[in-house]
């Protein structure tokens, strides 16, 4: 730990979340980056991250990017807003000399669209309690009323497969429309879980509601940063896509599948579930 990485082209990119919520993020690297290399692990046998203590989170993500580096990872993705609010800036006192890129709220976007000048931002009890959450407040949407909203229960919807039907958007109404009550117009997706849930979630908003998906912009960084060390793969062909979880991999492959659209069969998360 704290040394510099090499970054070698064609090494590959770790990617990771609680669990199959940063499967939203990885599809969009992979839209945008068809070349690179990629794992992605997802720790789905101590998910949600959102109601854990900020150590407990911070020992998970240590644990994986200590993986990632044994692999030789030329960079990483921190596909989760609960590691990113917490814990962002240890990692990358840690890891000086490596690209890390994370996920965090699209506040600042989510201010410059609203006309009613109310946002809400869905996220995690954590996300919505924690320190960048507020940083990001403070810094972009001054002038502003953000309402952070807790929903609790949306992760584990998301990591059963449950992602629409009456119990589903029951639940994601509670939560929005109190939101829409107070006048937002714009909705953040604050966790990267729920844009598997957008549908459900718009359908409740209504078509004059803009509901924001940071993930384009994840993987935007992720390029730029590639391209600043002269480390994006050279190779035309498609890079391969490598699928690790701490969870049962049977059930969690099942999942994976579903929001990949293709099969998929995990491997066990190197290192064990330490």
């Amino acid at each position: 730990m704290g040394m510099a990485l090499p970054l070698v082209a064609n090494a590959p990119i770790g990617v990771f979340d609680s669990g199959v919520g940063g499967l939203s993020v990885l599809r969009e690297i992979r839209r945008q980056l068809p070349a690179e290399r990629l794992i992605y692990a997802a720790d789905s046998g101590h998910a949600p991250y959102g109601d854990k203590s900020p150590a407990y989170v911070q020992r998970r993500a240590e644990h994986i990017l200590r993986q990632f580096q044994r692999v030789g990872c030329k960079a990483v993705v921190v596909a989760c807003n609960t590691v990113t609010g917490l814990s962002i800036l240890a990692l990358r006192e840690q890891y000086p000399g490596w690209p890390i890129v994370a996920i965090e709220p699209a506040v600042k976007p989510a201010a410059t669209l609203t006309r009613s000048g109310v946002i809400g931002v869905l996220a995690t009890r954590n996300t919505v309690d924690s320190p960048g959450l507020a940083r990001l407040i403070a810094t972009h949407a001054a002038g502003v009323r953000v309402l952070p909203q807790a929903c609790p229960g949306w992760v584990e919807r998301v990591e059963h497969g449950e992602l629409d039907g009456a119990q589903t958007e029951a639940d994601v109404a509670n939560r929005v429309r109190p939101l829409l009550a107070a006048g937002a117009d714009v909705l953040v997706l604050g966790c990267t879980h729920y844009p598997f849930l957008r549908p459900v979630i718009q359908r409740v908003a209504g078509p004059d509601v803009t509901v924001l998906d940071p993930a384009p912009a994840v993987a935007r960084e992720l390029a730029r940063r590639l391209a600043q060390t002269s480390s994006a793969a050279q190779d035309l062909a498609a890079g391969d896509v490598t699928f690790w979880t701490s969870g049962d991999p049977s059930h969690v492959g099942h999942v994976i599948s579903l929001l990949w659209g293709q099969s998929v069969r995990p491997q066990p998360l190197p290192g064990g579930c330490a």
